[in-house]
């Protein structure tokens, strides 16, 4: 094989790939938001969940997308494990339709269809009819590389060596492996199918050979949803194991019928003058079939997902490292649901410390005592790492294309962590009171303890309306948080009052009374922070009916 075969075969490949990419991308960004909300919504059972699986995957011509998005979104708590079955089924499904598209043989208007869609890519203003010209762009892309690829294959029809090694895929064992490591290193099934189809368009592999090499690159395409998988959550772990095993019993059936039954035979009789259209066949058969067969089976294989892999606690660290190979996957449907939803998970984690640091330090006040100072400065740390983590991370979402929706979500996101942060640090100047308190024996009356335990109590109830609207508990908490706001602002004027009283009484000193007056103002901001919660809260469109959406397609 010349060099100038060898550099058609790699220019002819890099144009298949970059054209694929093309139809993904552009494809995604036209239809990525519907796309998301489909499949949040409609997986309310085992069909319509293949349909939309199929649907998606068909659309965005890339199954890899649709299995890194499942992952994310049953990571992310917005899809469970049984909904991720069905839609994983459909994917494969779905990945059929490239094949069946590049055996039609529209090779000779490839330069025709790219050029329309390079020219509405360049000329047209609107960013719709962009993405439009890139779709089509890339489609003729992607015929030109596969024609060219083909034509640097004919000479290889005539190499004893390259026609030996081929013949040996017929080997199941060998063919499948092939396959397997193939797609998993270019981490497209769709791109490697069409390879071979390419081969066999160049007359070099037939469906004998090819068929076992066919299997093992669903089995390949599997390794992109696995590296999705890394840090995330044991349920979307468990979703790239059923992705595996869906393949690898589909595998194993479709290999026994090869080798039992005359079922290439029958798959080549169908389309005897058209090699590429025999490996298209056999692909969406061969998904089909497996989807059809496994279909009862789903509950099964989320069981057998559970077994091999019990429950256990994600470390940050590891879901960092996830969210961080996420911002960098090429596949961006679902993206932002995905990353907004962990944040939103993350941050009532957040929010449950500041809490705990709220009523910890109250008492700490009243009781007088302050042994539990270290553990509210461990916490306040945690709040401080945690603010800037989440903000890194919502700065990194707000780079890629948004809808005004999502946008607006994050910047109310943005501001529930600052007042989180900010009542963090209130709870922490109540801690270092108490500390002061006493290291000077400091004393405060039985009246003043009073209001300590008031103050410590309306805090509590306003932080547990916040904590239940960020589990999606509960509906807006705003008119509750805002009265009890209100209240704060009441009692705190009130216990000034009280404590001007006393000091004219004579029982108070002067040291005791300006730390008094201090908490005092700790205690109203965090009043007016725990307002700013609620009411970013109100203002996101989906706090309200989370819990809602969740149950009704569960």
């Amino acid at each position: 094989m010349g060099v100038e075969l060898v550099l058609s075969l790699l220019g002819g490949l890099a144009l298949f790939m970059y054209g694929m990419q093309m139809m993904s991308t552009n494809l995604e960004a036209v239809a990525g938001n519907r796309m998301k909300q489909i499949l949040e919504r409609l997986t309310a059972n085992r069909f319509l969940g293949v349909l939309v699986g199929a649907g998606i995957t068909a659309l965005i011509q890339s199954s890899s997308a649709t299995t890194v998005m499942t992952v994310g979104f049953v990571n992310s708590g917005l899809m469970t494990l049984k909904q991720a079955v069905w839609i994983i089924m459909g994917a494969n499904v779905g990945t059929t339709i490239t094949g069946q598209l590049i055996a039609l043989d529209i090779g000779a208007l490839a330069p025709l269809i790219a050029f329309v869609g390079v020219m509405s890519l360049i000329f047209a203003k609107n960013k719709k009819v962009q993405h439009v010209g890139g779709i089509i762009a890339g489609i003729g892309v992607l015929f030109i590389g596969m024609g060219m690829m083909s034509d640097a294959m004919v000479p290889l029809r005539d190499s004893e060596t390259f026609i030996h090694m081929v013949t040996k895929f017929s080997n199941p064992l060998l063919g499948i492996l092939v396959g397997a490591v193939f797609t998993a290193i270019i981490q497209s099934s769709s791109a490697s199918v069409g390879i071979l189809q390419a081969l066999a368009m160049g007359g070099v592999i037939n469906l004998h050979s090819a068929v076992f090499v066919l299997f093992g690159q669903n089995i390949g395409t599997c390794i992109t949803a696995l590296l999705a998988s890394v840090g995330t959550s044991r349920n979307a772990k468990r979703t790239t194991l059923i992705h595996l095993m869906f393949n690898v019993i589909g595998t194993a059936l479709f290999v026994t019928l090869c080798i039992l039954t005359p079922f290439t035979d029958f798959v080549v009789s169908l389309t005897p003058d058209n090699p590429v259209a025999q490996i298209a066949n056999v692909h969406t058969i061969f998904n089909i079939s497996t989807t059809l067969i496994l279909l009862p089976f789903g509950a099964l294989l989320e069981k057998i997902a559970i077994a091999i892999l019990p429950d256990k606690a994600v470390p940050v660290k590891d879901a960092d490292q996830w969210f961080e190979g996420l911002m960098a996957s090429k596949h961006h449907l679902g993206i932002s649901t995905i990353a907004i939803n962990q944040i939103h998970d993350e941050i009532k984690g957040m929010l449950a410390t500041a809490a705990e640091n709220v009523s910890q330090s109250f008492k700490a006040v009243e009781e007088g005592a302050a042994e539990g100072i270290q553990a509210i400065a461990d916490r306040e740390e945690e709040i401080d790492l945690s603010n800037m983590r989440l903000s890194q991370k919502i700065s990194k979402i707000l780079v890629l294309d948004q809808t005004p929706k999502d946008i607006d979500t994050l910047n109310r996101m943005y501001t529930i962590l600052g007042n989180i942060e900010r009542i963090g640090d209130h709870a922490m100047n109540l801690a270092e009171y108490a500390e002061t308190i006493e290291a000077k024996g400091l004393q405060f009356s039985n009246y003043a303890r009073k209001e300590f335990a008031v103050m410590e109590e309306t805090c509590r109830e306003g932080m547990e309306l916040l904590k239940a609207a960020a589990a999606g508990d509960a509906q807006s908490p705003l008119a509750e948080v805002a009265e009890i706001e209100q209240r704060i602002d009441d009692i705190t004027r009130k216990f000034r009052q009280n404590q001007i009283d006393r000091m004219r009484e004579g029982n108070c000193n002067v040291e005791s009374s300006i730390l008094y007056s201090e908490m005092l103002t700790d205690y109203e901001r965090i009043g007016d922070h725990m307002l700013n919660i609620a009411q970013a809260y109100d203002a996101i469109e989906w706090s309200g009916d989370r819990g809602q959406t969740a149950a009704a397609i569960a």
